[in-house]
């Protein structure tokens, strides 16, 4: 217990203001799997095309209660500000994956945070 009453240290990304943004997707059931795949496999491709896009990682749901309400793949992307989103947002090759990937998700939610300690 005294442990979890001591200040926590900031990580690296709270001292530097990095924001994270977490994607879910709830694919349309007629687009294939291996259609999907590639969908996700083009998605990681941002990182290496959109500098403000600092880091991309990326899971499938493995729930064993199904209380993913149908979405499948969770994304979450790290820039070091809000300013990177907005960046991000306008770039060619986001908006170029946002049309490709579009018609295909039935669903799909966005949250943009910015990594905090826990506070007591």
């Amino acid at each position: 217990m005294e442990e979890a009453s001591r200040p926590k240290e900031k990580t690296m990304e709270e001292a530097k203001g990095f924001v994270r943004r977490v994607l879910l997707f709830k694919f349309k059931a007629e687009t294939a799997p291996d259609h999907i795949e590639q969908l996700i496999k083009d998605h990681s491709n941002l990182v290496n095309l959109v500098e403000s896009l600092k880091s991309w990682h990326m899971g499938k749901d493995v729930s064993v209660k199904y209380s993913n309400e149908g979405f499948t793949h969770v994304i979450e992307l790290t820039f070091e500000s809000t300013e990177g989103i907005a960046a991000y947002m306008g770039h060619p090759a986001h908006l170029e994956m946002h049309e490709r990937i579009w018609p295909h998700l039935e669903k799909i939610v966005v949250i943009d945070y910015k990594p905090t300690p826990l506070c007591n």
